[in-house]
């Protein structure tokens, strides 16, 4: 482990033990790797709770971290919004699924340049990405996992990745929250039946907010009603903690749900 890798661990451990209960986020949960189709090993940690349900059924959600917790050691990609989401599942009485990849050094969820105004989705998904949805699946499918609430969020270059696998998936996931990204405006029509909650800072200075605002935009120019947007005035680009710091995005992540495994939000 780098200086840096441990910095960041101890961060992350800093950051959870003010919950009520000992430990941090990544001794909750179990480390793996998968290796894809394609060969790239994929670091990422799996939280799996007892079922709760009559059904024996929880959410899953899929997070993407940013740019910064990249690497191979399994505990970097654990430092942002991740101490918050997991006392909402563990403590707060929402238990769910909760997948957290790390995006190998020098690779990116989407092979985009994070400063250009627009993108255009390539036809196949970075060698990440195509890792993440191989792996999800494989542990949806093992998991109790209801399939009418999978969840999708990230940050930064997450962001982007969140864009990324609901313009790839949009019959698959339930609602989704991509933090200061963007996406494939050409792909707007493809997400007006999805609930996705935007946030970008207003002073961004490493993701242009104009990402957002045209994703936002082209979404309802093509009839979507479900997209909601918070711009934070003022704010740069770590607008990410007080997103995940306020519990009514978890709870507005979690009310959501597809009529059966596929089709339209309830």
């Amino acid at each position: 482990m780098t200086s840096r890798q441990a910095c960041l661990a101890g961060a992350a451990a800093a950051l959870f033990s003010s919950g009520a209960f000992a430990g941090d986020p990544a001794s909750l949960m179990t480390a793996k790797t998968f290796t894809s189709s394609e060969g790239l090993a994929l670091p990422y940690r799996i939280y799996v709770p007892a079922a709760s349900d009559a059904t024996g059924k929880v959410p899953a959600v899929l997070f993407l971290h940013g740019a910064g917790e990249r690497g191979t050691n399994n505990v970097a990609q654990m430092l942002h919004c991740i101490p918050q989401l997991m006392r909402y599942v563990v403590e707060g009485g929402h238990p769910a699924v909760v997948v957290v990849p790390q995006c190998p050094t020098g690779m990116q969820w989407v092979d985009a340049p994070w400063g250009a105004l627009s993108h255009v989705m390539s036809e196949k998904p970075s060698k990440p990405m195509q890792a993440v949805i191989e792996m999800f699946e494989t542990e949806i499918a093992a998991a109790p996992v209801d399939r009418s609430r999978l969840y999708v969020s990230g940050i930064s270059m997450g962001g982007y990745g969140t864009w990324d696998v609901l313009q790839r998936f949009p019959e698959k996931f339930a609602a989704g929250m991509p933090i200061c990204g963007g996406g494939d405006t050409n792909l707007a029509a493809r997400l007006v039946n999805i609930p996705i909650h935007v946030v970008h800072g207003e002073k961004d200075s490493a993701v242009p907010v104009t990402r957002s605002r045209s994703m936002v935009e082209a979404i309802k120019t093509a009839g979507g009603r479900k997209i909601t947007y918070l711009e934070r005035a003022g704010e740069g680009h770590g607008v990410w903690t007080p997103t995940y710091n306020d519990v009514a995005n978890l709870d507005w992540l979690f009310s959501h749900a597809l009529r059966g495994c596929y089709g339209q939000d309830k």
